[in-house]
């Protein structure tokens, strides 16, 4: 069986920069634990698979733009939300299927997600659920590990799906040292640290490291900007936003927060069009 493969960068404003994700339409659903090998086997923090079908119990659209049904898969684990993906998956389709569209929908493991364009080069906005971070009290064990594998004295510490700590300033950000090992024994998706942004037109900073989704430091994670960005809002007094992510390859991601919704805004570089050979899968 072949397959289309696309590599796309998001939240990037050249290639090598941002967060890499394969993007691979399919006529119909493989089996998911083929799904899982494809993922290993690109060795991305995700992979975004699509079809055009939706589930049958998924009666109506919210409009008549092109609709899909998206799933995102990590090397180790099927995941409910994920931004820079889903900026890759709408950046492929309106470039390469549907030109003259607007926007595009999703049905997700998160409900319907909506992608359009913002009239800017290259730059789309994605329409997600607000997180809803929740204190976490110092004598929390899980937290207690997570803050000692990070090396960090945070100033606040938060979850919702991922253990959220909010330090000083953008440089212990930056000098965060983290042992992998114990983050990947954690019982949580990821660990995030964020801070007040230190260049002009920067409002926040963060660095995002995996645990049980499997990965080490992720380049940049649009569903963790969902989480953050209405303590970022509320705090900073205003509801739009420039954060940056503060990994190797970097990537900016723009915030405006919405009520229970979270609009992100990035661009996108294509790096690879090919094909994936695999084994015709047993059903």
């Amino acid at each position: 069986m072949r397959l289309r493969l696309i590599q796309i960068d998001a939240f990037a404003d050249r290639v090598f920069r941002g967060n890499p994700a394969a993007v691979m339409p399919l006529p119909s659903w493989l089996p998911d634990p083929v799904l899982q090998d494809i993922a290993v086997e690109n060795n991305l923090s995700e992979t975004a698979f699509y079809v055009a079908d939706l589930p049958p119990d998924v009666t109506a659209t919210p409009d008549d733009a092109p609709a899909y049904h998206l799933r995102w898969f990590t090397p180790a684990v099927e995941v409910d939300l994920c931004g820079h993906a889903t900026l890759a998956t709408a950046g492929h389709l309106f470039e390469d299927v549907h030109p003259e569209a607007a926007r595009i929908h999703f049905w997700t493991r998160s409900g319907w997600l909506a992608v359009r364009r913002t009239g800017r080069d290259g730059e789309l906005e994605l329409d997600f659920p607000a997180g809803n971070l929740r204190p976490v009290p110092d004598s929390d064990d899980v937290s207690a590990v997570a803050v000692a594998a990070l090396g960090i004295e945070p100033e606040l510490r938060l979850r919702d799906t991922d253990l959220v700590y909010v330090l000083r300033d953008a440089e212990a950000v930056r000098a965060v040292l983290p042992d992998f090992t114990a983050l990947g024994r954690l019982p949580v998706r990821g660990v995030l640290v964020t801070a007040p942004g230190d260049t002009d037109g920067v409002d926040f900073v963060s660095r995002f490291f995996g645990a049980d989704a499997g990965a080490f430091e992720d380049p940049v994670t649009g569903s963790a900007h969902s989480q953050i960005a209405p303590y970022w809002a509320e705090r900073l007094g205003r509801p739009r936003l420039t954060a940056r992510q503060l990994s190797a390859r970097g990537g900016t991601v723009g915030c405006e927060v919405d009520g229970d919704r979270v609009r992100l805004r990035g661009t996108w570089r294509r790096y690879l069009d090919g094909t994936a050979t695999i084994p015709e899968p047993s059903r």
